[in-house]
């Protein structure tokens, strides 16, 4: 529904910032350590995800796709919350979370403010390889970004799906460069599903 939202950042509090976008002024809420990142009264482009149920309607804020993508993982295990999810995101810095995943570092998660031991051994058994981004993956372009999100909503594990898109690309080579973007991706996309089955 509502991808990002880009305007002036007019006010912010410790759980939240206020984006003036024409007319509007949204509240988001956003992990304490991205509020901190932006500054007043300047622009910004906010990554959203709208949390709705019959009783309440919340915009959830992200300074980037990295950070988005680490708090729909987060919601995906047992016990984590929109609000957990946040307040996690908040206590510990993005390269820190993914290096404990990946090192199964239990005691650092426990440090975070207000993860338990049990949460945080249900992380790592849930998200290990699945928050660090392959180095080989290093291509920004957005429509990229979107294939391999498409991917792990597949059930594909994050640096998988980036090594096979990046596979896809160099096999598509020059004359994938000059296809129409719409032919590129839905090559691509089919070309990465091949190299992740095995086939």
């Amino acid at each position: 529904m509502f991808n990002s939202i880009r305007g002036v950042l007019s006010a912010k509090s410790g759980e939240a910032v206020f984006v003036l976008s024409g007319d509007i002024e949204w509240e988001i809420a956003m992990p304490s350590n991205d509020i901190s990142s932006l500054a007043m009264n300047s622009e910004c482009r906010v990554l959203t995800w709208l949390y709705h149920r019959e009783d309440q309607m919340r915009l959830f804020g992200f300074t980037s796709e990295r950070r988005r993508s680490a708090f729909l993982e987060l919601l995906k295990v047992e016990g984590i919350g929109p609000k957990g999810a946040l307040k996690i995101l908040g206590g510990i810095s993005q390269d820190d979370l993914e290096k404990a995943l990946e090192n199964g570092d239990l005691a650092r998660l426990e440090a975070v403010p207000g993860l338990g031991k049990k949460t945080a051994q249900k992380m790592l058994l849930s998200l290990k390889g699945k928050l660090v981004q392959s180095a080989e993956f290093s291509v920004p372009s957005s429509p990229y970004n979107d294939l391999v999100e498409a991917l792990i909503s597949m059930g594909y594990d994050r640096r998988a799906a980036g090594e096979a898109l990046a596979k896809a690309e160099a096999s598509l080579g020059v004359a994938g460069a000059k296809m129409p973007d719409a032919e590129r991706e839905k090559l691509l996309f089919q070309e990465a599903i091949v190299y992740l089955s095995g086939a």
